[in-house]
């Protein structure tokens, strides 16, 4: 394909417009692309000449071919990728080790080789960098690359004329000040990439496949989950916790608000993870927030008895930590991955699902038949 894809409307003027910061903090409440236009496809399929696909913040892209290498940061849109079957176009992801490929392993067909992705925080995040990639399109989001590392506006106008364009929108957390253009739900986004790959009808395919099983599952599920927190404690003996409002409304919250569990932190007076610096709690005030069933990120590249033998055993013998509800019931569990994407988000449903519930004793859905829609 062309390597430089053409950005509508004016784009070097355009782009740099919507890549400007912005100082004034987004509104989950109102920050929403469900009632936007902003994802489908202006014009024909990729199959018969160009065609144009539209995300926030730099609006429409146009393409004359589908994308045969594509390079992403949050892993989550990685997933989403490999969820339309086009896992080999993968170059580059921001973090590998954020990138949780242990799912595909029960699916006949679907595998990625993540010892050929270049990881982008290990390689650093620079012009250079990314130049040499020279992928068809960078899926990422061009606010977050300015925001979080040392690149600026000209750096994506030089990569976008030298290489290839921007398409993408951070949608893992909602608590950047810098965000205030719709976000997309992990469905909606997982709709725009499909459109990039011009996979709607295997995207069509997966949304009615996860439906189907949050139908069945919401039948089995009481209106009104235990009392959660979620909290970061990457040790082995995490006596510092990080922690997040679970009624937040980034993707990787989604699994938590399908299985109805209240949020324990959100009424607590304690300052949640914010933007991109951690705020931190220590087990006394853990304990103080008392919560039903605890939830520790940092921890997915562990087996659940692995994590049962390290981190649970742990909190288990300390001396606060041991008093807190979840920990007395044995009720902690891994938090999830926080870049999450389709396939991703249904193997972590289903696991804290049949965790939380007794009555949910069975898989959640069928993994020959997820699979066929993937590789079909």
């Amino acid at each position: 394909m062309q390597r430089r894809a053409f950005l509508k409307a004016g784009s070097a003027a355009t782009l740099a417009g919507l890549l400007a910061g912005c100082s004034s903090p987004d509104s989950d409440a109102t920050s929403t692309a469900a009632d936007s236009a902003t994802a489908t496809a202006d014009e024909t399929t990729a199959g018969s000449g160009s065609y144009s696909v539209s995300m926030e913040p730099v609006g429409d892209v146009e393409f004359d071919a589908i994308p045969d290498t594509v390079a992403v940061y949050e892993s989550g849109y990685a997933d989403m990728v490999v969820a339309l079957g086009h896992g080999d176009a993968l170059t580059a992801v921001g973090n590998s080790d954020r990138f949780h490929t242990d799912a595909y392993d029960a699916l006949d067909g679907v595998s990625v080789d993540t010892s050929a992705l270049v990881d982008l925080v290990d390689a650093g995040v620079t012009r250079e960098t990314l130049l040499d990639l020279d992928p068809d399109v960078y899926l990422m989001d061009p606010n977050w690359l300015t925001s979080t590392f040392e690149l600026d506006r000209g750096d994506i106008d030089f990569l976008t004329q030298r290489s290839a364009p921007f398409l993408g929108n951070t949608i893992f957390r909602r608590t950047d000040a810098w965000h205030d253009y719709d976000y997309y739900s992990l469905y909606e986004a997982f709709e725009t990439v499909a459109e990039l790959f011009d996979e709607t009808d295997r995207f069509d395919a997966f949304q009615s496949f996860h439906d189907s099983a949050l139908d069945r599952l919401e039948t089995a599920l009481p209106s009104e989950g235990p009392r959660g927190a979620l909290v970061w404690g990457g040790s082995n003996e995490p006596t510092s916790f990080s922690p997040y409002l679970l009624s937040g409304a980034g993707t990787n919250k989604k699994p938590f608000h399908d299985l109805n569990v209240r949020d324990a932190i959100a009424d607590s007076g304690i300052d949640a993870l914010s933007q991109s610096q951690r705020s931190e709690i220590d087990a006394e005030t853990l304990l103080n927030v008392d919560p039903d069933v605890l939830f520790v990120r940092g921890h997915e590249d562990k087996t659940a008895a692995e994590f049962q033998d390290t981190v649970v055993s742990f909190l288990q013998n300390h001396d606060t930590a041991g008093r807190i509800t979840a920990v007395e019931n044995g009720d902690v569990y891994r938090g999830g991955p926080i870049y999450l994407g389709p396939i991703q988000h249904l193997f972590l449903t289903e696991r804290l699902a049949t965790a939380l519930y007794d009555q949910v004793t069975t898989t959640l859905f069928d993994r020959t038949e997820l699979a066929s829609i993937i590789t079909d």
